[in-house]
C-alpha cells in the first residue's frame, strides 16, 4: 500500500464516501459472502487502507463454513472458458495451456468437487496453468477440514487482491 509499504488512505478514502448501497456493490464483487459483505458495512468508516485489510481478514475469518462456500460459489472452475472479466483477468496464467494440461485441470476439478462438496479455490493470480495443476493435485489428498482452512485462505488472498484492485485505473 503506497510508497514502501506505508499505510494510506485511497482505499479506504473510496470506500467510506460510498453510499451503503455503492458500497455494498463495490465489496461484493470482491467476495461474495453475503455476512462478508455486512460486516464490512459494519465496519466503515475505515481510517485507512490498513485498517480496512485488516477489517477484512478479520471479518472473513469469523465467519463459518456456510459463508465460506457461499463465496466460493461465486467462482468460476479454474481453467474454464467463461466467467466474468474480472476472474478471466485473474486467471492470465491459463493463457497458452496446453490442452493437456486444461484436461488434467478439467478432471481434477471434478475430482476435487467430489472430495471437497466446493469449487477448487486458489488464487490464481500471477500463476501458471501447470502450477494451479500441481497445487490441485497437492490438495486432492487433503484432509476435509485442513482444505476448507486452505481454501477460506485462498478466498481471502483473492478477496485482498480485489479490494485493492477497486481503486486501481
Amino acid at each position: 500500500m503506497g510508497a514502501a509499504g506505508g499505510v494510506t488512505r485511497r482505499l479506504a478514502e473510496h470506500l467510506n464516501a460510498l453510499d451503503d448501497g455503492a458500497a455494498r456493490d463495490a465489496l461484493a464483487r470482491c467476495c461474495g459472502a453475503r455476512r462478508w459483505v455486512d460486516g464490512m458495512i459494519d465496519a466503515r468508516p475505515f481510517a485507512n487502507d490498513r485498517a480496512l485489510l485488516d477489517a477484512a481478514d478479520r471479518v472473513w475469518w469469523a465467519l463459518d463454513r456456510a459463508d465460506w462456500l457461499e463465496a466460493f460459489a461465486g467462482h468460476p472452475r479454474i481453467g474454464e472458458r467463461g466467467g466474468d472479466e474480472r476472474s478471466r483477468g485473474e486467471q492470465g496464467g491459463m493463457d497458452g495451456a496446453a490442452a493437456a494440461t486444461r484436461w488434467a485441470l478439467a478432471e481434477g476439478n471434478r475430482a476435487y468437487e467430489r472430495r471437497f462438496g466446493h469449487v477448487f479455490l486458489i488464487c490464481a493470480t500471477g500463476r501458471g496453468a501447470d502450477d494451479m495443476l500441481g497445487e490441485l493435485r497437492q490438495r486432492l489428498e487433503s484432509d476435509p477440514a485442513r482444505e476448507l482452512q486452505v481454501a477460506a485462505g485462498e478466498q481471502a488472498k483473492i478477496t485482498r487482491i480485489r479490494l485493492e484492485k477497486l481503486v486501481s485505473p
